[in-house]
Formats: C-alpha cells, structure tokens, sequence
C-alpha cells in the first residue's frame, strides 16, 4: 500500500448548493414533495477523486446555519476536506431538477443569485496555504458567472495555482441565465491563460469562443470524429493549453444518449469507445464524471488512451446513478472499460 504522503491532491473551487429534485419522474407543478440532496460541478469531480483513492479539497462558502451544516456534512460524508470552507452570508444556492423521460427533457431551474460564495471577497482566503502541497486545480465556468468578485478570486486562485507548480484545469460550462455570452468570452478567455486543461464539448466552444466543428448537427444528433478533431486543434491553438478535452453527447430522448469523449495532446488525437446508454436513470453530473475521470488518468500516470477510456467509462456509469455524485470504486471503472457493462449481478 503506497504511503499517504504520495497520494495526489486536488483543490476544487466552486459554489455548494441544494438539490430539489422530483420523484417518480414528475413534473414541478405536480410534485408534492422533493428529494433534497448537497452537490456543486466541483464538488462532483472532487467526490470522484476521492472515490478513486486521491484527497480533494474544496474551496467554498455557504451560510452560519443548519442548511449551510447540512451542506458541509454532505461533503464530509463522500470524504471531502470542507477546512476551506467558509461559513458567511444568508443563502445557499439552490436548483430544481425535474427528470425527464422519452421525448421530454429533463428541466433545472436555478435559485442561487446573492448566496454565501457571491460574499467572499480577495483576502479572506489565502491561497498559497491552500494550494502548498497540492498537484492539481479545477474550477468550471459557472463559478466566475456567479458575481464580478467571484471571478476576481476564480484568478487569484488560478494564479496561485501556477506559482505553486499545480496543474489547473477548467470546465467551460457555459450557462446563458448567469451571464451574457460577451463577458463570458472577456472573462473566459482571460482565464485561459492560467489553463493547462479544457474540458468542454462543441456547444460551448461554439458559443464562447467561436470554434465550430465541422459537419455536425447537433439537433439531428449527427458527429463528426473529424469536426471535433478540428475544435480541439483549434483549441490547443488559440490557448496555451496541454490538452483540449472534448465530451460528445448523442442525445437521442431523454432517456435514450450515445456518450463517448475525445481529446489532443498537440501531437495525436485520443478517441474513446462509444457507449450506448438506454436507460438514463440521472445524467446530471455526467460531464463532472468525465472530467473527475480524465483527472484521475493524468494524476496517475495512465497512458493517453487508457486515460480517456476511464473517463469516457466513468461517466457512462455516472448516468445510471442518482443524484449528482458519480459514486462509483476505480476498480468498477476499470471492469467497464475492460468490456464489462452486461448488467450481471456481481455476487
């Protein structure tokens, strides 16, 4: 057994929120009672880590109350370290899942303007403690979108990130309702600069930065290997950037995704298997599972392509999970991708 010392460390910064969700696949002016659950974009790859045998470190805020407890007891509970996580303003964010099935689509809505991460301000969190000793950093564009003094400490934090020699990766997760597409690209592209890796699919390299892939129609569900290959060269091109990491989603209904990734080094272009996934249970956190994945291969020295197969089978088990965490071993990963995934029930 490897000495704790050697096990790979990650720091995630992001907002914490509740989770409503429906049951029984319900519709909001239905339901008479919702399921709550504790989760974040960053807070679902740092579960993933933790489940894979590394630590994660979580860097937030949440309010001085018993909803904000409630929320760091989540944390606590799927072995999150929660030390940075401040305890100040009046609310936790919070979104409404309503899970769709067939030809309805899933809906979120999101409740999180004024909460407690939006009250943090440069100073109450020393970076450089928190990053001393760590091998990797993560944020998601939903977290500079939250407020101007957000994405303020979203570059503090990257910067610090860099001096203490931390590989920083960024989700794009562009989201249209939190800010206009102009100062997500101003703020975004500014962000680059600190970025080693990024995630993110054709939708969202279209919209924030203007790099199309080729011959695809996403409503028809129709790929190109070809066209992403290009967005990712692009990627690798405009920024200065490790590797370009791109999730392709065949939405088919609902309930119904073809789901694999990709991503290029500079010098060759990784491909996974595609999984045919037809019976969605909960598709949120599918991206977070990926990332957490590809996290995962890299911190741990897998080769490329093994790499983006973990990730591609992380997040293809990730869909048959409730609730936002992909709470999956490393070792049943490794089972899929070794061409596992009948369904046998393991005794």
């Amino acid at each position: 057994m490897s000495n704790m010392t050697d096990v790979k460390k990650a720091v995630f910064f992001g907002e914490l929120m509740m989770r409503l969700a429906t049951r029984r696949y319900e519709r909001l002016v239905q339901a008479h009672e919702l399921e709550v659950d504790y989760t974040g974009a960053e807070a679902n790859v740092g579960v993933s880590l933790v489940n894979y045998g590394l630590q994660s470190y979580i860097v937030s805020a949440v309010p001085d109350s018993p909803v904000g407890q409630a929320c760091v007891n989540a944390m606590r509970q799927y072995g999150l370290n929660v030390d940075h996580v401040k305890r100040m303003g009046y609310r936790l964010g919070i979104y409404f899942v309503e899970t769709g099935a067939a030809q309805r689509p899933s809906l979120f809505l999101y409740n999180r303007k004024g909460s407690a991460i939006t009250e943090l301000r440069r100073g109450e969190i020393d970076w450089d403690e928190v990053m001393q000793g760590k091998d990797w950093f993560h944020f998601t564009g939903i977290t500079p979108a939250l407020a101007d003094s957000v994405a303020e400490l979203t570059g503090d934090a990257c910067a610090a990130a860099k001096r203490h020699g931390l590989t920083v990766s960024c989700d794009l997760n562009f989201r249209s309702k939190l800010w206009s597409l102009e100062k997500a690209q101003r703020v975004m592209t500014g962000l680059m600069s600190h970025v080693d890796v990024l995630f993110t699919n054709e939708e969202e390299a279209a919209k924030v930065f203007g790099i199309h892939a080729r011959d695809t129609d996403i409503a028809s569900g129709k790929l190109s290997e070809e066209g992403y290959d290009d967005v990712a060269r692009q990627l690798l091109e405009r920024f200065s950037l490790r590797y370009a990491v791109i999730t392709l989603r065949e939405s088919l209904s609902a309930s119904v995704n073809n789901w694999s990734g990709m991503f290029y080094d500079g010098r060759q272009f990784y491909h996974s298997r595609k999984y045919h996934i037809d019976h969605i249970v909960d598709r949120v956190g599918g991206g977070d599972a990926f990332s957490g994945g590809f996290i995962y291969g890299i911190l741990t020295g897998m080769d490329p392509q093994d790499t983006v197969e973990f990730a591609a089978a992380a997040s293809c088990l990730k869909h048959t999970i409730q609730r936002d965490f992909n709470l999956v071993t490393r070792d049943e990963v490794m089972a899929l991708m070794r061409g596992g995934g009948s369904g046998r029930i393991q005794r």
